[in-house]
């Protein structure tokens, strides 16, 4: 055992795992579970089911995928972090990292790991941030966190990482299929302001009419699956 691992296993590091998908969570929980130093404490699908257990159940890290039930994950790392930003959060996702790993640093997390890496990589990328590191893939760490420390340039940046974080937002909800007043009401703001919104990501995205919108952000939803 790493001399990392041993120094953190004196007390088991209490998990919350946040994700749509039972299948995964319940395999991640085996996961962590057979670890000594790890300890799963609860599970949630979405937002609202995650802050309810968070005071009850009190994790020392919570695991929260990009995608959830009742909204995004950037937003609950948000609302945990303005909550107790002395739990750590990890995001363990299918998305694209390049274009959420200095979105999840900025809200409040320690790092981003992909779904499709193995065990032993998870484990050492819980354990980094138990020791107060920060997880990337090392291709994206130098320039993120360039980013994230303001010296990054607008003009190197992408079409897609100029979206804000309530931008990308909305346009994943565009690309899963929802309706303005569908999203208007996840989001719980005003048919009015997604509309606002749309406006914002056609400029951004440089998309004349809301159907190329739309075919846009479907497109985009069926590469990240595929990715």
């Amino acid at each position: 055992m790493s001399t990392t691992k041993s120094a953190t296993i004196r007390r088991r590091v209490r998990v919350l795992i946040v994700d749509d998908h039972e299948l995964v969570r319940r395999g991640l929980a085996a996961l962590l579970d057979d670890d000594p130093g790890l300890k799963v404490c609860g599970q949630a699908d979405g937002i609202a089911a995650a802050m309810k257990m968070i005071k009850t159940a009190k994790p020392d890290l919570i695991i929260v995928d990009i995608s959830l039930k009742d909204g995004n994950g950037l937003e609950l790392i948000k609302q945990v972090h303005d909550y107790d930003d002395a739990i750590l959060m990890l995001v363990s996702s299918m998305h694209d990292e390049s274009l959420y790993a200095e979105r999840v640093l900025r809200a409040g997390a320690s790092g981003y790991v992909h779904k499709e890496q193995a065990a032993e990589q998870v484990l050492d990328a819980i354990y980094t941030v138990l020791d107060g590191g920060i997880v990337l893939s090392p291709r994206l760490k130098e320039d993120v966190l360039l980013r994230v420390a303001g010296e990054r340039q607008e003009k190197d940046q992408s079409e897609m990482e100029k979206l804000s974080d309530r931008e990308l937002q909305v346009f994943e909800l565009i690309g899963r299929g929802r309706t303005t007043r569908e999203i208007a009401e996840q989001l719980k703001l005003s048919a009015k302001t997604i509309e606002t919104y749309r406006d914002n990501i056609r400029a951004k995205l440089h998309l004349e009419t809301g159907a190329a919108l739309t075919c846009r952000a479907v497109r985009w939803i069926v590469e990240q699956r595929l990715g």
